[in-house]
């Protein structure tokens, strides 16, 4: 079975920093791409970082880069994403997703994803 679990986030304070971790299991391609995804109320999805475990390049949204680091263990079974410098405008729910290529990622064509973890960012 094919699990996706996030965890952290919560509420924080603008300026301030959370951990999201994602574990893993259950699935079975050598090379995928695995990352996070945010839903927000009345705004569209938003691709925010993903990992290419076939070389380790990272993508960032343009609205996270320089704040948000992605990473994941050695296995690959779990995933972080550090979000710094917070903003209102980072409150989400936020998804980890794996798809099978970046550009079905981009797409939002994942072949599996969790339930979501709410990010609240307050001012």
């Amino acid at each position: 079975e094919v699990q996706l679990v996030e965890s952290g986030g919560g509420l924080v304070q603008a300026g301030g920093s959370t951990r999201l971790s994602c574990a893993a299991s259950g699935f079975s391609f050598d090379d995928y791409v695995i990352g996070w995804f945010r839903q927000a109320p009345g705004k569209e999805r938003e691709a925010v970082s993903y990992i290419r475990t076939s070389d380790g390049f990272r993508y960032y949204a343009d609205s996270v880069k320089g704040r948000f680091i992605i990473s994941s263990d050695n296995t690959r079974v779990k995933v972080y994403l550090h979000m710094n410098s917070l903003k209102p405008e980072d409150t989400a729910v936020y998804y980890c997703a794996v798809a099978r290529n970046e550009d079905l990622w981009m797409l939002y064509e994942y072949d599996y994803w969790g339930q979501g973890t709410q990010v609240t960012v307050s001012s």
